[in-house]
């Protein structure tokens, strides 16, 4: 069987300095928020062109973080893609707020910026909710389209979150999502581009004021500098034993951090091998599926996962999986029609291409370390299917 995502690969390759770099975190024992966590924060910062990073427990955390610390709370309304995984969506009702869910561009498969226009005027007239937040999803690795987006935020004067935890390293024009989101998240789940042994996640933003608020929220709202400046008292002790705000738990382990430090480091080259396997898988498999991944002008992809088109999608996963090719369907169930999750309104007109896109769907294998020998098999797999 060939692996979807062989981790292995890249663990060998990197053999000797993950190892090394564990030990030394071990060794070390500073296990949690260690010195290899303010290394890794500063490093991640500067390659995703950043002011602050700040290491938390996953990606889940690290959408919640700026929520909190922007107030949101019941009679809120966040904007969101409905073809996504649940994290993205699943923060909000935590704080009492409502997601609203838009539909995507048929080509990208991310936030279609005309229907997100659409959500916000009608959750505007309808008067029942106020719009706070847009959380657009950097889907299978390429940038949303970040300009559009952030002109529609800013004449309704809303937050702007880039959910990057399948995209962290995508680029628009040569920047970063950052330049446009007042937040960027990521999750280092071990199956991302970039990925722990564990779990992990990571914000990253240019506002001093809000990196600090979210600094004290990961750490059950202990006190920070700005809280000394605004007139709290010198605290001697360890700054988690005075809370200035209701917070939660969410640290990186510093072995984790270790090991993200190494992965880092290879990073960049990791994302050109991407991008050299995904224009050849377009290039072979164009003329036998129904549409091969478009990425957006200027974008730059990651490819967390290489996903395709196909007029009979479940005929081809079975003929896939006895050809001994392993595929997976992101997502076969939308968020807007998950049982939990029908009740929250959704965009102006329904979400027609989110719903067209359930059904036509699949994920061939992708990573880094993927030979041409074995992607050939894959190709040739997708193109004997005659169904």
């Amino acid at each position: 069987m060939i692996p979807f995502i062989d981790l292995q690969a890249q663990r060998l390759r990197l053999a000797g300095k993950i190892e090394a770099a564990v030990q030394e975190a071990v060794v070390g024992g500073a296990w949690v928020m260690g010195p290899q966590v303010r290394q890794f924060e500063s490093d991640l910062a500067a390659f995703g062109q950043a002011k602050h990073a700040l290491g938390c427990g996953n990606g889940t955390d690290a959408l919640i973080l700026p929520l909190i610390a922007w107030g949101i709370r019941t009679g809120d309304a966040v904007f969101c893609p409905s073809f996504t995984f649940t994290a993205t969506a699943e923060v909000v009702p935590w704080l009492g707020a409502s997601p609203v869910f838009v539909d995507v561009d048929p080509r990208t498969y991310n936030m279609d910026p005309a229907h997100l226009e659409a959500a916000i005027a009608a959750v505007k007239a309808e008067g029942r909710l106020t719009p706070k937040v847009v959380i657009a999803v950097d889907l299978f690795g390429q940038p949303a389209d970040y300009p559009a987006i952030r002109a529609i935020c800013d004449r309704h004067g809303l937050k702007l979150i880039s959910d990057s935890a399948q995209g962290f390293g995508c680029t628009l024009n040569g920047d970063h999502p950052l330049k446009w989101a007042d937040v960027t998240t990521t999750s280092f789940f071990p199956a991302k581009p970039l990925g722990c042994y564990g779990d992990g996640g990571a914000v990253l933003t240019d506002d001093d004021d809000l990196a600090q608020e979210m600094d004290s929220l990961r750490v059950h709202g202990k006190v920070v500098a700005k809280d000394l400046q605004a007139g709290a008292a010198a605290f001697a002790h360890d700054p988690k034993y005075l809370a200035m705000r209701i917070g939660m738990n969410s640290r990186l382990d510093t072995i984790q951090a270790a090991i993200l430090i190494e992965k880092l480091n290879v990073f960049g080259q990791e994302i050109e091998w991407r991008n050299r396997i995904a224009a050849r898988y377009n290039e072979k498999l164009a003329p036998h599926v129904a549409a091969v991944p478009h990425v957006i002008d200027g974008g730059v992809s990651i490819w967390a996962q290489y996903t395709v088109e196909h007029e009979d999608r479940d005929g081809l996963a079975a003929h896939l999986k006895d050809q001994g090719v392993p595929t997976a369907v992101y997502y076969p169930v939308p968020m807007h029609l998950q049982p939990a999750y029908q009740r929250f309104p959704r965009g102006e007109g329904g979400l027609p291409v989110t719903e067209r896109l359930k059904d036509r769907v699949i994920s061939l294998p992708m990573h880094a370390d993927l030979d041409e020998a074995t992607q050939d098999k894959v190709i040739a797999a997708v193109s004997s299917y005659k169904g």
